[in-house]
């Protein structure tokens, strides 16, 4: 490893497919979102004097070249790839084009995909040098700070020995306190904030982007993936939640926030203190967050909609009560059903959240969901399709449910891999086509929509900048189009 920069690393985040069809993406039209991770390790790294930069091949497609042209100015001694299941193998692609251009280098990868799997991993892609576990700030500094050498009282790490034994180190003891992590280095990212837009119809204003406030979820949901946080749950405090908002209005002249925490108001008391501060000491800004039913009331609605909450999101998954109950807990419709229309008291737009294909799904089932789903004043909806990743609880014993076809690549919510009993996968791609069509095409949705038109403009002018690619998609239900 001659000539490499020992306090020097490129931290990747891949697209997950191939470039030439990221125009085509309709996710990519509809969301991008800033790798807050890595540009939370980015700023961590640089208050330990550790040199770093982000390459975001999500944001940046064929960016192949930046990535040359850093590792042979900076010739950093290590590469980190923060991954999803679906955008692994290309991590694995960009791991072999930067081992060609320097041999030494040190690949390290991180993220849920690679955390839930652990040794297996390594095992399977003898490639990586190093995976790291769970929160990554503190161990990948030391892993960097020890120049990747004899790395086994380093917690959080997979490695593999001399012998090619590979091991995992254990888990860290301690827990990272939030409100000592400095704000993400989102100036690290190429063209954010710009480069970076939120669902569409889901903002009033640009420019906007996204926030993470908290770090794990208290509940023990069957779908959910608990590999890198595990069963804890902090957050920050609204001081400091209330300074990170006054940070982006200030530095990048974000006008609205996306919170992607799991769970915004589980603890009451900090986002009344938030909303106080929020309404006391106004930033101009709106923001919009994800709650559970169970942790919201109309007081606390009025607050957070005087303070600028603009939506909701709230994970219904299906309406189907019993199916429910099987995947987690207080599956109660008709309270879920109470604080939706509570919320829209407040003068607060809804999003629901749902699935389709969960094991134990009926067609039965679905057309509940549809039935519940329209019962309610949802303005807004996303309907993913069931994917059982590694890390979730369901995951152990899937193929007792149904069908499973593992294949990491589509492994994206925008595929239907795996079947329950009972069912065929075309039956459930129509379905799944006729719930959204459904929903669409109610007069109170489309009145909505049109609302945006003045709520939420530049949603107006992506949309018919895309329309055809939407259209198409509605028809073909395919995520990528290269045609």
């Amino acid at each position: 490893m001659t000539n490499l920069n020992y306090r020097n690393i490129l931290l990747i985040h891949p697209l997950g497919y191939s470039a030439a069809a990221a125009d085509g993406d309709i996710s990519r039209m509809t969301n991008i979102m800033p790798p807050l991770g890595l540009a939370g390790i980015a700023a961590y790294l640089d208050k330990q004097k550790i040199s770093n930069a982000i390459i975001d091949c999500y944001a940046r497609p064929n960016s192949d070249r930046h990535i040359r042209d850093y590792l042979l100015s900076e010739r950093p001694a290590f590469i980190g790839i923060s991954c999803t299941t679906s955008s692994f193998f290309d991590g694995i692609r960009i791991t072999k084009n930067c081992k060609a251009i320097l041999p030494g280098i040190k690949v390290i990868f991180g993220g849920p995909h690679v955390s839930a799997l652990n040794k297996k991993i390594m095992e399977m892609f003898p490639i990586i040098d190093f995976v790291v576990t769970g929160e990554g700030e503190e161990t990948l500094t030391e892993l960097i700070l020890n120049d990747g050498a004899s790395c086994e009282d380093i917690k959080g790490v997979v490695l593999r020995l001399k012998d090619n034994e590979v091991i995992f180190t254990g888990h860290r003891d301690k827990r990272l306190r939030l409100d000592s992590l400095p704000f993400p280095a989102y100036e690290k990212l190429h063209g954010y904030p710009d480069a970076y837009r939120l669902p569409i119809f889901n903002y009033p204003k640009t420019p906007n982007t996204s926030c993470i406030s908290s770090r794990g979820c208290p509940y023990s949901c069957s779908y959910c993936d608990r590999s890198v946080f595990r069963k804890s749950f902090r957050y920050n405090s609204a001081a400091y939640l209330y300074e990170h908002l006054s940070y982006l209005k200030k530095r990048f002249g974000i006008r609205h926030v996306n919170f992607y925490d799991d769970q915004f108001t589980f603890n009451r008391k900090r986002v009344g203190a938030f909303t106080r501060m929020m309404i006391e000491r106004p930033l101009n800004m709106t923001f919009n967050c994800a709650v559970r039913a169970e942790h919201i009331d109309f007081d606390l609605l009025k607050k957070m909609k005087l303070a600028g909450c603009w939506m909701i999101s709230l994970g219904i998954e299906t309406g189907d009560e019993d199916l429910l109950a099987v995947h987690r807990q207080n599956a109660n419709l008709d309270m879920l059903a109470e604080k939706i229309r509570m919320i829209k008291k407040a003068g607060i737009r809804t999003k629901g959240l749902l699935m389709m294909g969960l094991p134990g799904e009926t067609e039965v089932s679905v057309r509940k969901s549809m039935d519940y789903v329209f019962s309610l004043p949802i303005d807004d909806f996303n309907l993913a399709k069931f994917t059982p990743f590694p890390g979730s609880p369901v995951y152990e014993g899937i193929h007792e449910k149904g069908t499973f076809i593992e294949d990491w690549e589509k492994m994206d919510c925008m595929n239907f891999l795996f079947v329950p009993h009972g069912m065929e996968k075309d039956q459930m791609e129509k379905l799944f086509l006729r719930f959204y069509k459904a929903h669409f095409q109610r007069p109170k949705v489309l009145l909505g929509y049109a609302a945006m038109l003045w709520k939420s403009p530049d949603s107006w002018l992506r949309f018919i900048r895309n329309a055809g690619s939407f259209f198409k998609f509605a028809k073909t239900n395919k995520r990528h189009d290269i045609s």
